[in-house]
């Protein structure tokens, strides 16, 4: 991407001091069109929800701070997950590895020691341009998962007309051999008619004209009967050559698809764990260590949201009771943004009441499971809402867990 494309995005810097919104947006100023601040409080979720800016930058004195703040404006945003956005925070340097932490489990997406202010200004506009750039390079498109589905289709197509082809050669074949038997079992016919006449006796050749009128009267049958054959043998050709040519020019495009499901026969869908519990983790990871999918975990609202802005998922297992916010208000969150809408949700929940299944349809969620998991009804699960759309299924393995 190149610099003017990354100076038009719109970068918002949030602080409680004013003047220290300003400083940062001053250093900002010199690259980027679009900088906003908000340090009121009150006012931070509206300039948000207003600017919609490509880039946050959280230019709080403590990470506490920055993490209050964030989680605030995530949990009173109905519309943030609409917004891609990503987040720089700014910190202390006795707080960088805690900041690094925070990068890494993408509670935020990058950070600077920026406190006390630092001597190298360009650190914080190259962090805020690298992650413009990155922002730049989210495309709204199918995911990976979406386009390997098609690549099996046309696989698939690829599979089926070179059935039909082979089906096409042996229908002709099976019209050669049919002509070759029409033409012996007719020369064998009048073979044999002939010969019964000659033995039938002299006086039936003389009603005929002789022998040798019926000879020649057969000879000229024999003849009509192999130009006819041979008419409809002629007819056959511009068939036989229209398949040959057609094969032919089919033939690399058959190998694209080929080589295009083969590679789509690669891709592994990515399942989001959003649960606070370890052992969840573990467990989930040990029932699907014979399925082809990737796993990742997060263990809030705001780290699923977090996760969100760098990869997708295709498919979420959302916890009923996350430390944040309920399962079902981060579901319905996704299920408002028109960028995750179609990811499908399911809830995991401690009980199976009719309440706990009517409000996790009301929020979008496409099915609920009961702790503990059950492994079957798990890989049936994501039979169901991940993999009918791939037109593929997961085979329980034979072992238990």
């Amino acid at each position: 991407m190149n610099h003017r494309a990354a100076a038009e995005k719109a970068v918002m810097v949030a602080a409680t001091d004013v003047e220290d919104a300003r400083l940062i947006a001053d250093l900002l100023n010199e690259d980027f069109d679009r900088v906003a601040t908000t340090s009121d409080p009150d006012q931070a979720l509206g300039d948000f929800e207003t600017f919609q800016p490509q880039i946050l930058v959280l230019g709080f004195r403590t990470l506490e701070e920055s993490e209050r703040f964030y989680l605030g404006l995530y949990r009173r945003s109905p519309v943030i997950q609409a917004i891609p956005h990503r987040t720089v925070v700014l910190c202390q340097r006795s707080d960088a590895f805690r900041a690094y932490e925070l990068c890494r489990t993408q509670h935020f997406d990058d950070y600077v020691v920026f406190w006390p202010v630092n001597y190298d200004p360009y650190r914080i506009r190259m962090a805020v341009l690298l992650a413009a750039r990155a922002a730049q390079g989210e495309r709204d498109g199918p995911s990976l998962v979406q386009f390997a589905a098609q690549a099996r289709r046309i696989g698939e197509l690829q599979r089926l007309l070179q059935e039909r082809l082979e089906q096409g050669d042996a229908h002709l074949l099976d019209i050669d051999d049919s002509l070759r038997q029409v033409e012996t079992s007719v020369s064998e016919a009048l073979e044999g008619f002939s010969r019964r006449m000659i033995d039938a006796g002299q006086e039936h050749m003389d009603r005929v004209g002789g022998a040798g009128t019926l000879v020649r009267e057969l000879a000229t049958l024999r003849e009509l009967a192999a130009l006819r054959l041979a008419s409809v043998d002629e007819t056959m050709d511009p068939m036989r050559r229209w398949v040959g040519a057609f094969r032919e020019d089919l033939g690399p495009h058959m190998e694209s698809a080929r080589a295009l499901g083969d590679l789509a026969a690669r891709v592994r869908p990515l399942v989001l764990l959003v649960d606070d519990d370890e052992f969840q983790h573990r467990l989930l990871h040990q029932m699907l260590s014979e399925v082809p999918v990737d796993l990742a975990f997060a263990v809030s609202g705001t780290e699923a949201n977090a996760c969100l802005r760098s990869e997708r998922p295709d498919l979420i297992l959302m916890d009923f009771q996350l430390p944040d916010m309920s399962g079902v208000e981060a579901t319905r969150r996704l299920k408002a943004s028109p960028l995750t809408a179609d990811i499908p949700v399911i809830l995991v929940t401690g009980t199976s009441t009719r309440e706990v299944a009517i409000e996790s349809r009301q929020a979008g969620a496409v099915d609920f499971m009961v702790k503990p998991l059950d492994r079957q009804r798990l890989l049936a699960g994501i039979n169901r809402h991940l993999y009918d759309a791939m037109e593929d299924r997961v085979q329980p393995p034979s072992t238990e867990v």
